[in-house]
């Protein structure tokens, strides 16, 4: 089961990244061998950032700390993260942090609304090991959506993969991307595409400042008086 949900998604990230640009792209967290989900991307750099020494990884850091400058990564690819570590939005917000103006956030997750959120209820109700093994938390599309919206992205794109139900099955080889998408709410898994927004300034004016009286209710003097006294 395992081998098929890496091979959909990277068949996915053949579509996901094909307009994501740049020199430096950063996955935060290890998933699967051999970095297979960052061998499509059209980057010129990748960087794979771990809390632990793992295969694969080629920087240790807490990952909602990265030793990184703010604004300076072109695309962040958190592979089921979120669902691993204990504060998600902690890492969401690290992201962001480290994230250019215009750069692509990209999310896999698990839909619990599936049969797959079904199976892992009906596991912890038993006291079984968590599935898939070592998630501590699956977040629905619609969360993340208000997650990433608060934190200034907007979403391009959610591709949905994976049948409803958990079953194993062999990978089809050479199967084309489009063969595997579904509806995001008929799938067992997501794949959430943002873009950073762009701050812009705005420029404010200083009034003009108006004279005005400080005395109020004093008579003005008019020639009047000195007729009267004559």
């Amino acid at each position: 089961m395992g081998a098929r949900v890496l091979h959909d998604e990277t068949a996915i990230a053949r579509l996901a990244f094909d307009d994501v640009f740049g020199f430096e792209l950063l996955q935060v967290g290890t998933w699967g061998k051999d970095r297979p989900l960052v061998c499509a991307a059209r980057t010129q750099h990748t960087t794979v950032v771990a809390p632990q020494p793992e295969a694969g990884a080629t920087l240790c850091a807490p990952l909602d700390a990265l030793p990184l400058r703010s604004d300076s990564i072109d695309a962040v690819l958190l592979p089921h993260t979120l669902e691993l570590v204990a504060d998600p939005y902690a890492v969401l917000r690290e992201a962001e942090r480290v994230l250019c103006a215009q750069g692509c956030l990209l999310i896999c997750g698990f839909n619990p609304l599936s049969g797959w959120g079904l199976r892992r209820l009906f596991g912890r109700s038993l006291s079984r090991a968590p599935f898939p093994p070592a998630t501590r938390r699956f977040l629905s599309e619609r969360r993340l959506r208000d997650w990433v919206a608060l934190l200034g992205f907007d979403v391009d794109r959610v591709y949905g993969y994976l049948g409803m139900l958990p079953i194993a099955g062999a990978p089809t080889a050479g199967r084309e991307p489009a063969a595997i998408l579904r509806p995001p709410l008929g799938a067992g898994g997501y794949w959430l595409k943002a873009r950073k927004r762009v701050k812009t300034l705005t420029l404010v004016r200083p009034r003009a400042r108006v004279r005005q009286h400080v005395l109020v209710g004093v008579p003005k003097p008019t020639s009047k008086v000195g007729h009267d006294r004559g």
